[in-house]
């Protein structure tokens, strides 16, 4: 089956900080700009409610005070080929975190896969910015990978794995990453064209999962990106 974009029908105003964590809608004074001032823009990107109340949001200078459908509109024109997916057999803490990263990168899509249910605090709000889909198990992600003509990179370090650092990730992809613990699942090494790892120094057996899915998206970036376009 393709995998189910996850919406949200709550109001983001409406939405307590208890529940997604440090938001764009605390209306701290001390956060964002205030109200617009001098005469009104025109152009319809603009959110009126925002021009007279000030824009408090996590949304970089070039969107304050654009409606948050303008400003998916935009980053869609403006979105890398790589998808990101992460496990969520046992609720993951990491997927927030793996969220607001591939945001910053501007991912075209995140895959949640397993359980649909994620903390999002840890997302910061980018979620509403970000296309998700959900796929219930590993072979949705695979059929939504093959009929897009994505490769499948797995993260993990397990035998046979390429270095990140001297490998060539392919432009179009889903960069697959496993669970905080028990890594990737036997069903995702399957499905992974590739595997690769990051190289590690230290005591520890492995580094953070949102950490790790960090690290990959930059070695993407540095790889395909156009930096010209950056921010």
């Amino acid at each position: 089956m393709n995998g189910r974009t996850i919406q949200d029908s709550t109001p983001a105003r409406e939405q307590s900080a208890d529940a997604v964590g440090p938001t764009e809608w605390t209306h701290r004074d001390d956060v964002g700009v205030g109200p617009w001032e001098g005469p009104w823009p025109t152009d319809d990107r603009y959110d009126p409610e925002l021009l007279e109340h000030g824009d408090r949001r996590n949304v970089v200078d070039a969107y304050r005070y654009w409606r948050r459908e303008a400003i998916v509109a935009d980053m869609d024109a403006r979105r890398h080929p790589f998808h990101v997916a992460i496990e969520n057999f046992q609720h993951d803490h990491n997927i927030g975190t793996v969220v607001r990263t591939a945001n910053a990168f501007a991912a075209k899509a995140v895959h949640i896969v397993g359980k649909k249910r994620w903390n999002r605090r840890g997302a910061m709000v980018t979620d509403r910015y970000q296309h998700l889909h959900h796929h219930a198990e590993v072979s949705g992600l695979v059929e939504f990978a093959t009929e897009h003509g994505l490769a499948v990179v797995a993260v993990d370090n397990t035998p046979g794995a390429q270095p990140i650092e001297t490998v060539r990730l392919p432009r179009e992809c889903v960069l697959l990453f496993g669970q905080e613990g028990p890594g990737l699942s036997e069903d995702a090494q399957r499905a992974a064209s590739f595997v690769v790892s990051i190289a590690q120094f230290g005591t520890t057996r492995s580094i953070n999962a949102g950490v790790a899915a960090g690290i990959v998206m930059h070695a993407w970036v540095r790889q395909h990106a156009d930096l010209s376009a950056s921010w």
